[in-house]
């Protein structure tokens, strides 16, 4: 007897949903009926907390994404079997041969939601809900999850006082704010009210209350309010209906929380819409009449006037707002607009969240501008005309539960360096969902990882191949870098200590040899090879012994000649070879610039190995240059500028002229017009001549120049040279 009641109750209550189905075709409600038969004899067993079969549920769902949103056959089947592939296993090509594939991946993309085990926080909430929008790779299945959520908060009083808390603060941090982006805003006051309810159940019982007593006081005010205006509405022929929306009681909360005031402290607890029926043609001139009538009996408040009519805002929505003061001290907020601008206010093109002033990220604007189209025309069936929305981020858990956020493309080694540098550098591996992964492996949102380390790991260079994050790179980098000094150590200490044996020449001689007879870049490249014996030891001893033979060079200083500069070019040979790169920075090199000439980029150079002074990095047209190429060619290094646009240099100019404070003044702006920043000038005055010495920060020779050019054509200035130090 009772099977069959509880039978009857399930027919009524789907006999109930399929009426709601007004603007469904026999077919479409046939592919409804199906999903819920099968539905209802997979969860033949399953039962709610209060005892009712679960396919109470499931008919709730879809009657509320039916009747209250406005989705349409595909959403309801997709609800019926999703419940159904919870139990029964419904593999990807039944439900694709039964349904079609469009219904299938709104299935999927349910199931990828229910899997998720939340564990809120009001510090990773934001990273949850971007969780439950980037699975929804169709918007239908983010409003079917609020109409799952919104059932359940309304059927809350049968859970524990545990699950009742627990899943209020969810709806709260999580759903609730989803709805608020959507433009659902009934949907979204009302999971904020039940929520409020469970979570500060004392508040919302004073509110609610409050709300109940002052009813009738409200009413009256409006009925008394309206009259005057209902007279002439009438007596001007036009056609219109009144509503009045109580603030919700959540909404009401959060500002006498804000405003510290008690509830009769809040005075916009209700407002009045006046809806008009007239055509699209006459909507703004209607709705500026009725304003006009409005005012002429109460007086209004101008600094809160909207007028959304003649300029609509940005996401569609039109309406007159205005707030007006009754006679008696009491003050009344008015909405005039017309039942189109109605209806697109309250299925969402209103786009409350944007309407509040709330600023979101620009990648969902076309996510939910497609929602909105949705939810506008349900009859047109436009559900299928989505674009697909593809993050650039995704969502990954650890196995603890902690959600991470990456960009697409993360790696398990992305991963494991996003939860720790250490656990980066030791990464082996991991574990998907299970299974055993490499450290390549390209993450996808929902995946839960467990990262795998070995003590014995250690950074590789083509780990940089493997990784999209900044921070990986960044620390791979490092630890190559830093295993590179430690074993570049090693190799130092070997060549000097043969070096000492051999007496064939200095460190910085060999050096010299050495590097350019491998054809290396770095010193620390040479140091490493030597370590790990790509560089036999005994034909470095070869080489230098080749080299010096008898004949040990020692260096000589080299004195500064104030001879005119010469420049000088390598030989074609020697041009063939490989060049030091030369930036700035000079990381991982013992380099410096010359200060006989002070080289920048743009300038010719060469690298020249010295005793006790690593490499210095000369000007061809150095003065110095000629002497060092001639006597110690065996220690030049082919050397040019690598092209990194954020680095500067120190250059010296200087300037003669007849005017001292033209000079600076003009000096100053010609180098603020080019983007060079002044760093130092000097000025001396001999003859009725000022001498100004300039030291400037320059991006390189052509910005140099550029400089210079200008400079000479300012008229009291007669000489600009670039000084070599």
């Amino acid at each position: 007897m009772i099977k069959m009641d509880t039978e009857k109750k399930i027919i009524t209550a789907y006999a109930k949903l399929e009426a709601s189905c007004t603007n469904f075709s026999v077919k479409e409600k046939e592919v409804v009926r199906q999903a819920f038969e099968l539905a209802n004899s997979s969860l033949i067993d399953v039962y709610r907390e209060n005892g009712d079969p679960f396919i109470f549920h499931a008919i709730s769902v879809a009657q509320i994404i039916v009747s209250e949103i406005g989705l349409r056959h595909t959403s309801a089947a997709a609800i019926f079997l999703h419940e159904a592939s919870r139990i029964n296993t419904l593999s990807k090509s039944d439900i694709q041969k039964a349904y079609g594939k469009e219904i299938y991946e709104i299935v999927s993309g349910l199931t990828k939601i229910s899997n998720i085990d939340i564990k809120a926080t009001s510090l990773q909430a934001e990273n949850f809900r971007k969780l439950i929008v980037s699975l929804s790779n169709d918007p239908r299945v983010t409003i079917i999850k609020l109409a799952d959520r919104l059932e359940v908060m309304r059927s809350l009083n049968f859970f524990s006082p545990l699950k009742q808390k627990k899943k209020s603060t969810e709806t709260l941090l999580l759903y609730a704010p989803i709805a608020h982006q959507l433009g659902l805003y009934n949907l979204k006051s009302e999971l904020e009210d039940l929520s409020l309810r469970y979570t500060e159940a004392e508040t919302y019982r004073l509110i609610s209350n409050k709300l109940k007593s002052t009813a009738s006081d409200r009413n009256k005010l409006i009925k008394e309010f309206l009259k005057p205006i209902e007279i002439e509405l009438k007596k001007r022929g036009f056609k219109y209906h009144v509503k009045s929306r109580t603030k919700s009681v959540y909404s009401i909360w959060t500002k006498m929380q804000k405003q510290k005031v008690a509830f009769e402290g809040v005075y916009d607890v209700f407002a009045i819409r006046i809806i008009l029926d007239v055509p699209i043609e006459k909507e703004k001139e209607a709705c500026w009449d009725v304003f006009s009538i409005v005012t002429s009996f109460y007086e209004q408040n101008t600094e809160r006037t909207r007028d959304w009519v003649t300029v609509p805002k940005a996401n569609g929505y039109e309406s007159l707002h205005t707030t007006v003061d009754t006679p008696d001290g009491k003050t009344v907020e008015i909405q005039i607009r017309t039942e189109r601008m109605d209806d697109i206010a309250e299925k969402g093109m209103a786009a409350h969240w944007r309407y509040k002033g709330i600023q979101q990220a620009q990648g969902i604007q076309q996510w939910l501008d497609n929602v909105r189209n949705l939810l506008e025309s349900p009859a047109k069936n436009n559900e299928d005309n989505f674009l697909n929305f593809t993050q650039n981020e995704i969502f990954v858990f650890t196995p603890s539960g902690d959600l991470r956020r990456l960009p697409v493309g993360a790696t398990v080694l992305d991963f494991a360096f996003d939860i720790h540098s250490g656990i980066g550098a030791k990464c082996v591996g991991a574990k998907i969902n299970g299974k055993n992964v490499t450290i390549k492996e390209t993450l996808k949102t929902g995946d839960s990882v467990e990262i795998t380390t070995s003590k014995n790991q250690q950074p590789k260079p083509d780990w940089l191949s493997y990784v999209v994050t900044s921070k990986a790179r960044t620390r791979i980098k490092a630890a190559i870098r830093e295993e590179e000094v430690k074993v570049a150590s090693i190799g130092k200490e070997l060549l000097e200590r043969r070096l000492k044996n051999w007496k064939l020449a200095s460190l910085d001689e060999a050096l010299g040899v050495l590097i350019k007879h491998y054809k290396l870049r770095t010193i620390t490249e040479l140091y490493s090879q030597i370590a790990s014996e790509k560089i036999n030891i005994n034909e470095v001893k070869e080489i230098l012994t080749k080299t010096f033979s008898d004949d040990i060079v020692t260096e000589t200083k080299v004195e500064e000649q104030a001879a005119t500069p010469k420049k000088l070019k390598l030989d074609e040979e020697e041009a063939k070879g490989d060049y030091l790169i030369i930036d700035e920075n000079l990381k991982n090199l013992n380099y410096k610039l010359a200060k006989c000439c002070n080289p920048i980029r743009g300038d010719d150079i060469f690298g020249f190995v010295t005793i006790n002074d690593g490499i210095k990095i000369h000007r061809f047209s150095c003065p110095n240059a000629s002497r060092l190429l001639e006597r110690y060619d065996y220690r030049v290094l082919k050397a040019k500028w690598k092209e990194t646009p954020n680095d500067t240099f120190q250059a010296s100019l200087k300037i003669v002229g007849d005017d001292e404070f033209g000079l600076v003044r003009h000096i100053t702006d010609v180098s603020a017009s080019v983007g060079a920043a002044l760093r130092n000038i000097n000025i001396s005055s001999a003859r009725g001549a000022y001498e100004v010495k300039l030291q400037v920060m320059v991006s390189g020779t052509r910005q140099l120049d550029m400089l210079m050019h200008k400079l000479h054509t300012i008229k009291i200035i007669s000489k600009v040279v670039r000084l070599t130090q």
